[in-house]
């Protein structure tokens, strides 16, 4: 039995093997490929991904990021598009074929329907002057040194390689279509990811409970605002705008002074610079403010700049939210 330093490495030769021939695909990033993508995008059909074994898997995948990146793709195994499922294909529709060797009894099939009915194909294979390469419109070849696998046979490098350069292509197409944040949310509409799309700041605020003062106010008034509704903090505001905003943390500071806290107003300790959002963001982007300011509340305004509320950090976490 292997023993801890060996396992760790084989792990890391691993890693290291498959993220330098991942690198070294930045090669194939040439006209060759912008042809493909622009070719891609302009297609008024769908993109079939197809592939055999662990190329079939992989293609599977790829095929899901298209579609939940805004291209609409579908996934054909090649050996039942072989036996009666060739049906899903149209007549405006790309193939992406998927192969490690470019080898097989399957592609030669394929090819021949492909002659018959006047589909684009696009290879994607680790060998060059294979039967794919040959056969195809188009070519990608992710050439690599070896498989990860320390017999040099299960697919483990070539995979990674084939996933890669399919999301490059996939994100490629999500750029230059305009792909959003927002139709991102139309295809996700449920799941923690869902819930990080979708979610508004409108969501986590309670309209019951604003607290604000006016550049005026006394400190026992400042703290039964801060106390009653329970953020931690209040808005100043002035002329129905928002001019500051004060927190548990200021009061404590004000008090540590030894002043005579009686003649404080709110103008005095409020910072005037708050953090703002607005309450069409969506709810992660407050969380992402809080963090990179190192705060806990946010005050939001509506589409006039009107004040409406506060976002605690605690409300974020309540709803499961986290920006890994």
């Amino acid at each position: 039995m292997a023993n801890s330093s060996d396992i760790k490495k084989i792990a890391l030769e691993t890693l290291a093997l498959e993220s330098e021939s991942i690198r070294n695909l930045s090669k194939v990033i040439d006209d060759n490929f912008i042809n493909i993508v622009e070719t891609l995008f302009k297609s008024t059909g769908k993109i079939i991904l197809t592939g055999i074994g662990k190329s079939a898997i992989i293609g599977m995948k790829i095929s899901a990021t298209l579609n939940s990146t805004g291209t609409k793709s579908s996934f054909l195994h090649l050996g039942d598009a072989l036996h009666g499922d060739m049906g899903v294909i149209d007549k405006d529709d790309i193939i992406i074929c998927i192969s490690k060797s470019g080898e097989s009894e399957e592609i030669k099939m394929l090819n021949k329907y492909i002659n018959l009915s006047g589909n684009i194909l696009i290879g994607i294979s680790c060998k060059a002057n294979s039967l794919l390469s040959n056969v195809s419109d188009m070519f990608i070849l992710t050439e690599i040194e070896k498989e990860a696998c320390h017999n040099n046979l299960a697919p483990t490098t070539s995979s990674s390689c084939h996933l890669a350069i399919g999301d490059a292509i996939s994100m490629s197409l999500q750029y230059i279509k305009g792909f959003t944040p927002d139709d991102f949310s139309n295809f996700h509409p449920s799941g923690n990811l869902g819930k990080k799309l979708n979610l508004k700041a409108a969501d986590l605020i309670d309209m019951d409970r604003v607290p604000s003062v006016s550049t005026e106010s006394k400190i026992d008034e400042i703290i039964n605002e801060i106390s009653s509704k329970m953020y931690g903090a209040t808005a100043v505001i002035s002329n129905k705008k928002i001019v500051g905003i004060i927190t548990d943390g200021d009061l404590r500071r004000v008090l540590e002074k030894k002043v005579d806290i009686y003649s404080v107003k709110a103008s005095d300790i409020m910072n005037s610079n708050p953090k703002i959002i607005s309450i069409n963001s969506q709810a992660i982007s407050s969380l992402n403010i809080m963090k990179k300011n190192n705060i806990s509340q946010l005050l939001v305004v509506d589409d006039a700049k009107k004040y409406v509320g506060i976002i605690h950090f605690h409300n974020i976490m309540e709803e499961g939210l986290n920006n890994e």
